[in-house]
């Protein structure tokens, strides 16, 4: 298997997650996308990408952390609020939302049909997402978002197949053509971006979300220490602190190749 995996690895090489010219980065929850991918969106913004995001639930169920007395309405709104200010501190314009309902209230071929819709506009060259198959991963919602992305990832580039995620009478858009998908929150990396000079901006960004993570509290420094403990490994394996750390499969390495799962 060691082989195998050896001469797969170098016969289907990944592209740099940087060499794309359209991005979709797909966050279960409000803040989803900072955590997981916050600096390389800072970076890819600076290389004048377009990058778009698209927020699957409400994050109506995120108290844990929250000081503040809201309505289950008003917290809605305001963690919208929050990943649009978020998103425009890294340069993001475009941020899309489902509102499907948080806490895995929803059916997953309502999720399978927004995501897929949004694809079908965006015409992403690669899609990012949670990555599905951590074993500690025990989010329903991380879960069902990170299965989406693998199965439309693989599936929009045929049109006959693709046509049936998407709404009734909406006509497949002749352009899509996704290259790749990355899975970030990953215990088995393949890919990584150098981010120096971006992971400050992702710290920031995270801050705004300030309904999930005040500043100075116990819980958000926690979640910064170990965002900087990950960004320093994986600049261990670039030679450049610091990096953050994908799964990618180009469409070769989405199908029949489990050599190609790490």
């Amino acid at each position: 298997m060691g082989l195998t995996r050896t001469i797969v690895n170098l016969a289907i090489k990944n592209q740099k997650i940087e060499s794309f010219n359209t991005y979709l980065f797909v966050g279960p929850h409000p803040d989803d996308i900072e955590i997981g991918a916050g600096a390389t969106v800072s970076k890819l913004i600076k290389l004048k990408k377009k990058v778009v995001f698209l927020i699957c639930t409400d994050g109506r169920f995120g108290r844990e952390n929250l000081k503040e007395d809201l309505s289950e309405e008003q917290l809605i709104e305001r963690r919208k609020e929050e990943s649009i200010k978020s998103a425009s501190y890294l340069g993001v314009s475009d941020v899309r939302f489902l509102n499907l309902c948080d806490g895995n209230n929803y059916k997953y071929e309502d999720l399978l049909m927004g995501i897929a819709s949004i694809i079908n506009d965006v015409k992403p060259d690669i899609i990012f997402g949670p990555d599905p198959d951590v074993s500690s991963e025990c989010h329903k919602d991380h879960l069902n978002v990170g299965n989406a992305i693998k199965e439309l990832g693989n599936f929009a580039n045929y049109i006959d197949i693709f046509a049936h995620y998407l709404p009734k009478d909406t006509l497949v858009n002749n352009g899509i053509d996704v290259k790749a998908i990355a899975l970030f929150m990953t215990n088995k990396p393949n890919k990584f971006v150098r981010t120096y000079g971006h992971f400050k901006k992702q710290i920031n960004a995270l801050y705004i979300h300030s309904s999930q993570y005040p500043k100075n509290d116990k819980a958000t420094n926690a979640v910064v220490l170990y965002l900087k403990v990950r960004a320093v490994e994986y600049g261990f394996r670039t030679f450049c602190i610091p990096s953050e750390g994908f799964r990618m499969m180009n469409r070769t390495r989405m199908h029949c190749l489990p050599e190609a799962s790490k």
